[in-house]
């Protein structure tokens, strides 16, 4: 996933970092790969802080890449300060880079990652990346989205519902309480638990 990651931000950096007189020739690199590792950083934050609903919809294409959309102002706002803060630029142009490289990078990104005729990438992939957990890459992320947006968006209640049932978990007790595995055992060894 990197190289495809830095291939993208390469082909997407012409106006906004190679030829931005702001930033030296000289940095265009460093920049690039400011822009990669903040688009990474990024979307971990999103996993971290529990958007694991908004990432997966995003990555699926419910939502745009845009800069309206959170988990795209997360990114960019992550971009932002790797770059202010490795090439020493105001935060106005770092700002500028990032909304000019991220939300491109990211929908060509998510769009290889869904494309079943592009084995370069896959959304278990990105999923890995982002929750730092390599159960992720395992499972089917495509199926759990596609199966949870019969009501045309994917909610955390669609993801609690399927990861419970994809775990072999999270049968209901009398109290209505999930026992078992379920959700508490995927989001427990997406994130480090055990």
């Amino acid at each position: 996933m990197l190289d495809t990651l830095m291939n993208l931000v390469r082909d997407q950096s012409g106006d906004a970092i190679v030829n931005n007189p702001a930033i030296p020739n000289e940095q265009n690199n460093v920049a690039m790969e400011s822009v990669m590792n903040g688009i990474l950083g990024g979307l971990k934050q999103q996993a971290n802080e529990g958007n694991i609903g908004g990432l997966l919809s995003t990555i699926m294409g419910q939502q745009s890449t845009s800069a309206q959309n959170p988990v795209v102002s997360g990114v960019m706002n992550n971009v932002t300060g790797q770059l202010a803060e490795r090439l020493g630029i105001s935060p106005q142009i770092a700002s500028s880079v990032a909304a000019a490289v991220v939300p491109m990078v990211l929908s060509r990104l998510f769009s290889k990652a869904t494309d079943p005729n592009d084995s370069s990438l896959d959304v278990g992939s990105i999923m890995t990346t982002a929750t730092g957990n390599k159960q992720a890459s395992g499972m089917d992320w495509a199926g759990m989205a596609q199966s949870a947006m019969a009501d045309g968006k994917l909610d955390m209640n669609d993801l609690m519902r399927l990861a419970g049932g994809f775990m072999g978990g999270g049968s209901s007790g009398s109290s209505g309480q999930q026992s078992g595995g379920g959700l508490g055992g995927m989001l427990g060894g997406l994130f480090g638990g055990k």
